[in-house]
C-alpha cells in the first residue's frame, strides 16, 4: 500500500473524553445546534455561540491523545509509503499524538477567525465576539469552525488525495455527515479498496469492502501493527 488515505471522525477521540453527537448526556445535548453551529445562530447570539465553543475548547485543551491517535502518528512515521489523514474533528489530538499535516475539513478549536476580513490567529482558551481582530481591529471574532450550511475546508486537496489513494480507511465516523460520508463511495467508484474501523457499523457500513469493529484504542493500534508488518 503506497498511499493510505484515512478519514477520522468523533469516535477516535471519544475515549479521550471528547463527546460525539450521539452521546446521550454530552455537551451537544445541552444546546440547540441551530443556535450554536450555524452562521444564522452566530448572527443572532454570538455570546451563546462563544459560550458553547469555549466549553468545547476547554474540553479539548484538557484532553490527551489516546492509543488510536498515537498509532496513526506511528503509522505516518514508519509506513514506507504516504499516509494522509483527513479529520472531521476540530480537536488537535492527532497532532499531539504525533501525526502531521492533518487536513481539518471542519476547522479547528485552536484557531480564531475574523468574520469581517477572514484573518486567522491562534485562539485563546476563552473567546468573545467583542475581541478585536489582530488584522482589521473589527470586533467580529468567531471560532474557525465549519458550521452547518458552510463549505468544508480544503475539498480540492481532499479529492486530489482520494484520487491518488491505494486504500481508503474511515475511523470512528458515523457516516451521516456529508460530504465526508460520501468519500467511501467516491473511493469505491475509483476501484480503491475501503476499510471501516469503528465501534459499531456506520450508516455507510455496507459500502466498505472490509470492517473491524471495537473500541478505537484497540482496533486502530491492531490494524496499524498489521499494516507495518505487511
Amino acid at each position: 500500500m503506497t498511499h493510505i488515505l484515512i478519514l477520522t471522525g468523533a469516535g477516535i477521540s471519544a475515549e479521550s473524553g471528547l463527546g460525539t453527537f450521539r452521546d446521550v448526556d454530552g455537551l451537544w445535548t445541552k444546546y440547540d445546534l441551530d443556535e450554536v453551529a450555524t452562521p444564522e445562530g452566530f448572527a443572532r447570539n454570538p455570546t451563546l455561540v462563544h459560550e458553547f465553543y469555549n466549553a468545547r475548547r476547554a474540553n479539548c485543551f484538557d484532553a490527551t491523545p489516546n492509543a488510536a491517535h498515537t498509532a496513526l502518528g506511528r503509522l505516518q512515521s514508519e509506513h514506507a509509503g504516504r499516509v494522509t489523514i483527513i479529520t472531521q474533528n476540530v480537536d488537535d489530538l492527532h497532532e499531539r499524538g504525533g501525526a502531521t499535516d492533518i487536513i481539518h475539513m471542519h476547522g479547528e478549536l485552536r484557531s480564531a477567525l475574523c468574520a469581517n476580513c477572514d484573518h486567522r490567529w491562534p485562539a485563546p482558551r476563552e473567546m468573545s465576539a467583542e475581541a478585536p481582530c489582530p488584522s482589521c481591529a473589527e470586533p467580529n471574532t468567531r471560532p474557525d469552525i465549519v458550521w452547518f450550511g458552510e463549505m468544508p475546508y480544503r475539498m480540492e486537496d481532499i479529492y486530489a488525495a482520494l484520487s491518488e489513494a491505494d486504500l481508503f480507511v474511515a475511523i470512528g465516523t458515523s457516516g451521516n455527515v456529508y460530504p465526508a460520508a460520501g468519500f467511501v463511495m467516491e473511493a469505491r467508484a475509483m476501484g480503491i479498496p475501503t476499510l471501516e474501523l469503528n465501534l459499531e457499523p456506520s450508516d455507510t457500513a455496507s459500502a466498505f469492502n472490509e470492517a473491524r469493529f471495537g473500541p478505537a484504542t484497540q482496533i486502530v493500534p491492531g490494524w496499524v501493527e498489521d499494516v507495518l508488518k505487511s
